[in-house]
């Protein structure tokens, strides 16, 4: 059984498509290709609502960002139950997504300067090291493994859900959105957790190759890496941004 802590990258993903035909089977390079267009196009449109800010446009970028926020949910939600229309819905996430982080980024980096460059950064860097680990063996993605990261993952969506409904009869959970040493430690936590989901989409990805998954997986695992890497950018943003906070 395969199984990873992506909702959007599952161990029942390859069950299902038993009742696909497909003329072409999914590759690695083909996924990476995907992936790749898909940073693309999430750039582009981030790279709009960027300026949008730079030219104090606000009520704009605050349209922009909440359609892609709100956007990007909708369409994820779709391509998790219509994988087979990933091709088009895939790329439709990742430039909605960017409209988003777009506007999240100049938030923060209008807070304290420097900030987003350096979780870009620090995002890429953890995951071409751990790609690394795991392509040379040091980290195995055991049942075990995935099913800690999985349990770990669970934890936490069920934290910030709590959390969101409590802030809805404004209150909230204390403490962890903070500056403090246990905020900073919940912070840092998440974001370990979001960076070794990497892990186990690298392997759902090569498990897809193995098993000659239909060519549009190739779209799909594309799109259920984007939604790991948004998250850890995401977490690592919220962690440089409380450290910076205590300065």
């Amino acid at each position: 059984m395969m199984r990873t802590a992506n909702p959007a990258l599952n161990d029942k993903t390859f069950e299902q498509l038993k009742t696909f035909g497909a003329a072409d089977a999914m590759t690695l390079q083909g996924t990476v290709n995907k992936t790749a267009m898909m940073l693309l196009m999430l750039i582009a449109s981030a790279a709009y609502t960027w300026g949008l800010f730079l030219e104090q446009q606000m009520e704009a970028l605050m349209m922009w960002m909440m359609a892609g926020i709100i956007g990007g949910l909708v369409v994820s939600i779709v391509t998790v139950f219509k994988k087979e229309w990933s091709p088009v819905t895939a790329p439709l996430y990742a430039v909605l997504q960017g409209f988003a982080i777009g506007g999240i980024s100049a938030f923060f980096e209008a807070r304290y300067e420097g900030i987003v460059i350096q979780a870009v950064a620090l995002t890429f860097g953890t995951a071409g090291a751990l790609l690394v680990a795991y392509k040379s063996g040091v980290i195995k993605a055991t049942e075990n493994f995935k099913l800690g990261i999985f349990a770990a993952t669970g934890g936490i969506m069920l934290i910030y859900l709590v959390g969101m409904i409590m802030s809805f009869f404004g209150s909230g959970i204390p403490y962890i959105h903070e500056n403090g040493l246990i905020g900073i430690g919940f912070s840092l936590v998440v974001v370990v957790i979001a960076a070794l989901n990497l892990v186990l989409d690298f392997d759902f990805i090569e498990k897809g190759a193995e098993h000659g998954a239909p060519k549009f997986m190739e779209w799909y695992a594309a799109f259920g890496l984007m939604v790991t890497l948004i998250w850890l950018y995401i977490e690592i943003l919220r962690l440089l941004s409380k450290l910076n906070s205590r300065k």
